[in-house]
């Protein structure tokens, strides 16, 4: 009897073995997530097991990722809410789990990389077993497991951003995950391309590498995500009629609905012209397939494009799309930010300088020095020379229409102690308002390029509640156009003051593109003026009083495509003239009015500004409070309450 149960321990233990020496199942991506993986609460709004099948066009990408597939490069240019980010989650967590090695995962920038890990990762570990036996759980003391770096058997995942240079070239990788590419800044703390550097860490492995590179796209001609996507063999996933059968790729063009009527947004085939509703989407989607519609320049290189038409039922739906449509008819940077992010399609900037002559045939017949009806509230940019310092006040209204209101010239450089007093003057000076008010200046930018020491130091006693110090970084893929504020040190005196000033940094590329764009609009005639029309949102008014030399430097520089010692192109500002401050200082006013939150007010803030600003009788409450107490009204009442109760002086208390 003891030497049957020996045997039988024996047999059962020769089981156990080989089964440990049988290799686990050749899974795919998508195969392996809808095994594996669990999606958390804290990241996704349908938690539970992974389905593939809800995002059925993402199987194709998913599984060009395994180790099977030939493809070395998986390229895909696609807009939001169509589940990239969770399918390279899918891959990461494949990685850790079913092919180990070393791999990269690249954010736009470290802090997003912290993020990406923390909302992201830790989650995907966190929510699916099998991952979670083979990573380290994290402590304090344990550096196999922190926020940018995962250990695993056979294999790490480091996670960095694409700014520090010193993450990109980390260790060698045979997998390469770059996020957002089109996101990332043109150099890694100026050693180059950010994703030239990537993809030298995985030469080691040649063949047996696998990088993918996913973005939504930007501007047109400096596109990273673009440019990738064009040598490729281009793949777009064609869907069946569901009255004709016929396959076709789903384009916004053929996205049809009766106008002002998003809810009635349906889809035109292409074929039969037959009708195809929202609720054939499910049915669509799963019997879709990928095509390549162009041959590719690179052999390992294979090509995904996918917009926000995809997207399943539940997320994004066709009349959300023609919604979002209707509403970014307001200005160029809505339609911008649909193009991109809705259709998954690059802007195309217009950098042709309009001709200043008509700019100046244009003037209209109001004083400069004053404000405007629609003017409700001014913003200034000061622009710092050798000797002098230059400023323009802008007024500025809904949908961000402006109005110049003055051009003045400090005479003096930076050196002068009395330079600085007169700029200073300017923040409590006041200019009148077309319907009887006086407009102080909400927020003055001024430009640190030249001496800077001077301007802290000055930006500093004036006091950051209405001057902000700023700094202009060249290049169009920002996150946000102004970015900030940091803290800087300042030296007054021959002593070091640290965090002394609080520096913004802002897109000059985009509010150059942005100005740009706004003078080339056309103002409604005198007839569709009194049957009721308005200027469109954004049109700049320019008054009688402004001389041709200040319309030339308002035009005074052209967009241009460059090539880069890479061979990549490039988009850049470059001057038509030697003299183009009115241009410098018409952004920093622009980015002056971003810091103060106008791009951000809701119509309720409007609403209040037009009646604090417009109101022809003094607030109640003005001619009962004392000279020095704080004003109730949303414009607010500037620092005192003047002496004549005739002249009222408004300066939003948005402002700070």
């Amino acid at each position: 009897m003891d030497d049957q149960l020996s045997f039988e321990g024996a047999d059962e233990l020769g089981q156990v073995w080989r089964d440990g020496l049988r290799p686990d199942p050749r899974l795919t991506v998508s195969e392996w997530a809808d095994t594996h993986r669990y999606l958390s609460p804290r990241a996704s709004a349908e938690p539970g097991r992974y389905r593939t099948d809800r995002t059925p066009y993402m199987r194709a990408i998913m599984d060009a990722l395994s180790p099977s597939h030939p493809a070395r490069r998986i390229v895909v240019m696609k807009s939001a809410q169509v589940g990239f980010t969770e399918s390279g989650n899918c891959w990461i967590g494949y990685v850790i789990h079913h092919a180990p090695g070393p791999m990269l995962a690249v954010q736009p920038t470290v802090e997003l990389a912290k993020r990406f890990s923390r909302q992201r990762i830790e989650p995907l570990i966190a929510e699916s077993p099998a991952l979670r036996e083979r990573v380290k759980p994290s402590r304090a003391r344990d550096a196999g497991n922190t926020v940018l770096s995962k250990e695993f058997p056979a294999g790490l995942l480091i996670i960095t951003g694409a700014n520090s240079a010193v993450g990109l070239r980390s260790m060698p990788a045979r997998y390469l995950f770059l996020d957002e590419v089109d996101a990332y800044p043109p150099s890694a703390d100026e050693e180059g391309d950010p994703v030239a550097l990537a993809e030298a860490r995985t030469r080691t492995f040649s063949w047996r590498s696998k990088v993918l590179l996913g973005s939504t796209p930007t501007i047109h001609g400096i596109s990273r995500i673009e440019r990738e996507y064009e040598t490729s063999d281009q793949r777009r996933y064609f869907v069946p009629c569901p009255h004709c059968a016929h396959m076709q790729w789903l384009e916004f063009e053929r996205l049809r609905w009766d106008k002002g009527k998003p809810e009635t947004a349906h889809y035109e085939c292409v074929d039969c012209g037959g009708i195809i509703e929202e609720h054939h989407k499910t049915a669509l989607l799963k019997a879709g397939e990928w095509r390549a519609t162009t041959d590719g320049a690179d052999p390992g290189t294979i090509g995904f494009h996918l917009s926000a038409l995809y997207s399943p039922v539940g997320w994004l739906s066709w009349s959300d799309i023609a919604r979002m449509w209707e509403a970014a008819q307001a200005t160029d940077e809505a339609k911008r930010s649909f193009k991109n992010g809705v259709l998954g399609l690059t802007w195309v900037e217009s950098g042709e300088a309009p001709d200043w002559q008509r700019l100046y045939e244009r003037r209209e017949q109001w004083q400069i020095g004053t404000v405007p009806s629609g003017g409700l509230f001014l913003t200034a940019g000061a622009d710092v020379q050798k000797d002098r310092i230059e400023v323009d006040v802008w007024a500025w209204g809904r949908g961000l229409e402006s109005w110049l209101v003055d051009h003045i010239i400090i005479d003096g450089g930076p050196e002068h102690a009395e330079t600085w007093t007169k700029l200073g003057q300017l923040l409590s000076q006041t200019w009148p308002h077309a319907n009887g008010a006086q407009l102080g200046l909400a927020k003055l930018a001024i430009d640190t390029g030249y001496e800077s020491p001077a301007v802290y130091a000055w930006a500093r006693r004036a006091g950051h509640a209405q001057v902000a110090p700023i700094k202009g970084v060249d290049g169009f893929n920002r996150a946000a156009p102004v970015a900030g504020p940091t803290h800087v040190d300042v030296t007054e005196g021959g002593k070091k003051l640290r965090r002394g000033a609080r520096l913004w940094t802002i897109a000059v590329a985009t509010f150059k593109s942005e100005t740009y764009r706004y003078l080339r609009l056309s103002a409604p005639t005198d007839e569709e003026i009194a049957a009721g029309a308005k200027f469109p949102a954004g049109y700049v008014h320019l008054p009688r009083g402004s001389d041709a030399e200040w319309f030339k430097q308002l035009v005074g520089e052209q967009l241009v495509t460059v090539k880069t010692k890479r061979g990549f192109n490039r988009l850049e500002w470059q001057k038509l003239r030697e003299r183009n401050e009115a241009l410098d200082c018409r952004v920093y006013a622009r980015a002056a009015a971003w810091i103060a939150g106008a791009d951000r007010w809701t119509e309720a803030m409007w609403r209040n500004l037009e009646q604090q600003v417009g109101a022809p009788e003094l607030l109640e409450h003005e001619k009962v409070e004392k000279p020095d107490a704080p004003s109730a009204s949303i414009a607010g009442v500037l620092r005192r309450r003047p002496e004549q109760r005739s002249r009222r002086v408004f300066r939003s208390s948005y402002m700070s």
